[in-house]
């Protein structure tokens, strides 16, 4: 036999009461969001009248964000498009600017010495 122990998958403090003895759970409000994969996500809110329920809720399954319209859910976020630095760059300044800007640059090396 092995090393065991007669009170093993029990915790400290159970008795034979279970959870009972902790007293009545809070009262809940389970709401339903789908989500555009067609999953149902249902979790539980307290009935508390300072609890706003959200509109919107993750999918569990999916992570996409869910609704509480089954036939309309929200769509799906649109990912960001990956921008180059060069890309930014030209965001902030016209082909003149940077041709002015180049130009400067170009001319304090050659005047160093450094390029000809």
């Amino acid at each position: 036999m092995a090393g065991g122990s007669a009170i093993r998958g029990s915790r400290i403090g159970a008795g034979p009461m279970g959870e009972a003895e902790r007293g009545d759970a809070a009262p809940r409000a389970f709401v339903t969001y789908w989500c555009a994969n067609g999953h149902e996500v249902t979790p539980s809110f307290s009935v508390d009248a300072s609890v706003e329920i959200p509109a919107q809720w993750p999918c569990k399954r999916c992570g996409l964000p869910a609704g509480q319209d089954k036939d309309n859910p929200p769509a799906a976020p649109t990912a960001e498009v990956y921008k180059t630095h060069l890309a930014y760059v030209k965001e902030r300044r016209s082909d003149t600017e940077g041709e002015a800007i180049l130009d400067e640059r170009l001319g304090e090396l050659r005047d160093r010495g450094l390029i000809q």
